[in-house]
């Protein structure tokens, strides 16, 4: 059977499960198991009418499956699919410090 990798963020929504081996034809299928299986992970995979998040990337054996065939992308027994969230960062509107300390021999070290 496929097997789908939960990531860390989303195994509380998953019983815990690092991963999971579901019987399904295609990427789709296997994703609508999950979710049947667990009610909790729809919300963070899917909107309010059904389509996948913009932010949740899958793969198929390392291939994003935006550049197959979707979410109809077929699936085979040895299969491995991972469910990658998008993970985002920004500044925290801290100024970098700078860092003035002079070392010997009259050189400047400025460092952030």
């Amino acid at each position: 059977m496929p097997k789908v990798i939960i990531p860390t963020p989303l195994r509380q929504y998953a019983g815990k499960q690092e991963a999971l081996d579901l019987k399904a034809k295609t990427v789709g299928e296997l994703l609508q198991q999950l979710v049947t299986q667990y009610g909790d992970l729809r919300r963070h995979l899917y909107t309010d009418d059904g389509k996948l998040r913009s932010f949740v990337n899958v793969y198929l054996n390392d291939e994003d499956i935006r550049y197959l065939q979707k979410e109809s992308t077929p699936v085979k027994e040895s299969d491995v699919v991972s469910i990658v969230p998008s993970i985002a960062g920004g500044n925290d509107g801290l100024k970098p410090k700078m860092n003035t300390d002079y070392t010997g021999g009259g050189r400047e070290s400025l460092s952030c």
